[in-house]
């Protein structure tokens, strides 16, 4: 269970991950302003977190199955040197979140066919977010679901790898 002191206790880290085994409603609100870059894939913080709207299934949630998502910004460096357009993610179908960010976020992927669901995204520190908030580090969303790590492609380990470094400020 995350917990106040876990939010104070944050500022002496490069990097919080929060992932979706975290039931969303034992987050305390305080993340959203912590001063430490953060990656989550847990979508129903999305909108605590001031990534996306409020709005489950239409601001942020699942798709249930897929492998592919579409590459939409290939020269960033969260994409990881993946090429633009399709890219095979999963080994086999597999749930994947996603969201609807804000105007300030930073699109890499979406979710294949569905360009209105994007499954990385990340703010830059000082970024307007949803709900006019401005990022207090980088934050990033990654498509990833309970299960889903050990079913990633090499292609998938690329762009996670990619996504953690850029958000811990390595790219």
């Amino acid at each position: 269970v995350v917990t106040d002191s876990d939010v104070a206790q944050a500022a002496g880290f490069g990097l919080v991950l929060i992932s979706s085994t975290v039931s969303s409603k034992d987050v305390k609100p305080g993340w959203r302003q912590v001063p430490v870059p953060l990656l989550t894939w847990e979508n129903d913080l999305l909108d605590d977190l001031a990534m996306t709207g409020k709005r489950h299934d239409a601001d942020f949630g699942e798709v249930e199955k897929e492998r592919y998502l579409w590459i939409v910004n290939a020269p960033h460096p969260m994409a990881g040197g993946v090429p633009a357009g399709v890219a095979n993610v999963h080994l086999k179908q597999a749930g994947m979140s996603w969201g609807r960010p804000g105007l300030g976020a930073t699109t890499i992927a979406t979710v294949y066919g569905q360009p209105e669901k994007a499954a990385i995204f990340g703010y830059e520190k000082g970024a307007t977010m949803d709900y006019e908030s401005l990022a207090p580090a980088r934050r990033v969303m990654f498509f990833l679901g309970n299960d889903t790590f050990t079913n990633l492609s090499p292609v998938g380990l690329q762009l996670f790898d990619a996504a953690v470094d850029w958000a811990a400020g390595r790219r």
